[in-house]
């Protein structure tokens, strides 16, 4: 005998639309760590607030939501658990901790390890200098436009070979001019990456963000031809100019190697 839907089951439709509400509602929340309102939230979500009400009531009994008083909601303690639990278990953290560790006391600046997310870098570990008046506002899982970012062009250096294939990537996504150094067409980016790879490492002169430069280099953690992602050295440009980031790079290597092993390198 077949189930019958009822009206407390709705479609299997309805459900995923449901879900996808939950989620929407779940990931505007992880950007107001310091909490938002059903009214803010329903504004930019562009839904109803009984709707997104409902969102956060499932989320709320999930202990992935809570309200903080006077009808502010931020992400809850459970899960900030989980995402942090399962950061610590991925064998890749565990692995490049200790090498970003390293990297960040030698040079006094930000290591980072991110990969290749579409047309963005994500940020999978990150180890912020001992000391320092200055620090950057990435974070773990935090993204960026691959295009103007050393550890983007790295990886997008073993991808994209030719013009067409940098335009087909490009696509209808705008190169936004972030900074007066930001390059901002097909034909500019294709240069920058043929430089990359001929040279090993990649560089950003102030082209995400103005006063930081960063260098990077690649890192092959499961044995294939393609890089599984960067490792960094970003530097606030007054402190640790670009220059010396470059001539850093056989001692970030060299880390590298000791760290993770030379077949890590590629």
């Amino acid at each position: 005998m077949t189930d019958q839907l009822t009206d407390a089951e709705p479609p299997a439709e309805e459900k995923l639309v449901g879900a996808d509400r939950v989620i929407a509602v779940l990931t505007e929340l992880a950007e107001h760590p310091l909490g938002v309102t059903l009214d803010e939230l329903a504004g930019t979500l562009r839904s109803s607030k009984p709707t997104v009400h409902r969102a956060l009531a499932t989320l709320r009994r999930a202990g992935l939501a809570d309200m903080t008083g006077r009808g502010v909601y931020v992400l809850g303690d459970e899960f900030l658990r989980l995402a942090f639990r399962n950061l610590d278990g991925r064998p890749e953290t565990a692995r490049l901790q200790p090498l970003l560790e390293e990297l960040a006391t030698t040079f006094g600046e930000t290591a980072h390890y991110a990969v290749l997310s579409g047309r963005d870098i994500v940020y999978r570990a990150k180890m912020d200098p001992p000391q320092g008046a200055v620090r950057l506002t990435s974070v773990v899982g935090g993204r960026n436009p691959a295009y103007r970012t050393a550890v983007g062009k790295m990886l997008l250096s073993s991808r994209l070979g030719t013009l067409e294939e940098v335009g087909e990537w490009v696509g209808s996504f705008p190169l936004e001019q972030k900074t007066e150094h930001t390059r901002t067409t097909p034909q500019a980016l294709l240069a920058e990456l043929q430089t990359t790879r001929r040279r090993g490492y990649a560089i950003d002169d102030q082209e995400n963000e103005v006063g930081i430069n960063c260098v990077a280099v690649p890192v092959f953690l499961d044995g294939s031809a393609t890089p599984t992602g960067a490792v960094s050295v970003s530097a606030v440009s007054f402190r640790t100019p670009l220059e010396r980031l470059e001539a850093a790079v056989p001692q970030i290597t060299d880390a590298i190697s000791r760290h993770l092993g030379p077949r890590a390198l590629g």
